[in-house]
């Protein structure tokens, strides 16, 4: 039996304080970089979805309250090569996004089955390096969003 993706993920924001995100390279496209993201499991929450992966994909845990919802979602249609993933007729996926600010850039552990590299850039170069339309205007948003002391 097949299982099929869900068409509902989350994408997580891992930034600074001083507004510098966390990009990760997809093994299964190299030279495509994105923040962290995943589809949703049957029966999970989204900030259940957003901590799964985020631990899966950097080793990153997180506890209450440290993760924040945007309530910000995205409606794309699913890539062709991707596709195959979800069920016949399936063609978009609706994206949560959250983010998580950590005080200061930091080494991350890699889920080598997805991820090749990390790399931490400026906001404003880390929303022109990724492929996804919705992940570059989250990063545009860092700004307005997180409140720096």
């Amino acid at each position: 039996m097949t299982v099929h993706k869900i068409p509902v993920s989350v994408l997580v924001l891992v930034h600074t304080i001083d507004l510098d995100v966390l990009l990760l390279e997809r093994a299964d496209r190299p030279g495509y970089w994105q923040s962290v993201t995943g589809s949703q499991d049957a029966g999970e929450s989204l900030e259940d979805t957003a901590r799964r992966e985020l631990a899966e994909e950097t080793g990153i845990e997180t506890v209450e309250d440290e993760l924040i919802d945007w309530q910000l979602q995205n409606r794309y249609e699913i890539y062709a090569h991707w596709r195959h993933r979800y069920a016949p007729g399936v063609t978009h996926n609706t994206e949560h996004v959250f983010g998580l600010t950590l005080p200061q850039r930091r080494e991350v552990r890699l889920a080598p089955r997805e991820h090749l590299a990390q790399l931490w850039l400026p906001w404003r170069e880390a929303a022109d390096r990724v492929f996804s339309w919705s992940n570059a205007e989250a990063i545009r948003q860092l700004p307005q969003r997180v409140k720096r002391a």
